[in-house]
């Protein structure tokens, strides 16, 4: 099982930083790059086809302002690419519209602003489809999420 995490700028690094700690919860193993579909796109496309023929599974792309590498990238690639619209401007609304309005037939997934830990647990279901052994940690997880939640509210709220 393997992941790419690609973002634009170093700047996104903080904000993508929680896709690789979704993965990593799972054990799954990633590679992060920093390439830009306009200040590198030859370098993006060979990472691409490094993904592809190193047998990565997933991609999780982020950006901000113009937005276009989640979709830069699906037009590249078979793989399903999950987008985090990264907020650079116009508290990520900007981002957000670019990563999710997709053109017909290159879709793709599309997390909340900034939410890159969305990102990797979507990664993670996408793969628990193949991998048995991950669904059953991923059904774990939410039953651990579940009894904790209960566990913490149990006794109500008080003010």
């Amino acid at each position: 099982m393997k992941v790419a995490i690609i973002f634009g700028s170093k700047s996104d690094k903080e904000v993508m930083k929680g896709a690789a700690e979704a993965l990593r919860e799972f054990n799954i193993e990633y590679n992060a790059f920093i390439l830009s579909a306009h200040r590198v796109p030859e370098r993006l496309l060979e990472v691409l086809k490094q993904a592809e023929d190193e047998g990565w599974e997933c991609i999780i792309a982020g950006a901000g302002l113009a937005a276009h590498l989640p979709g830069v990238i699906a037009s590249h690639t078979t793989l399903p690419v999950i987008g985090v619209p990264i907020n650079a401007s116009l508290n990520g609304l900007d981002s957000l519209l670019s990563i999710v309005q997709m053109p017909k037939a290159i879709p793709v997934a599309t997390v909340g602003i900034n939410n890159s830990y969305n990102a990797g647990m979507l990664a993670v279901e996408i793969l628990s489809i193949k991998y048995p052994e991950l669904k059953e940690k991923l059904i774990q997880y939410r039953k651990n999420m579940k009894d904790k939640f209960i566990r913490e509210n149990n006794e109500g709220v008080e003010f």
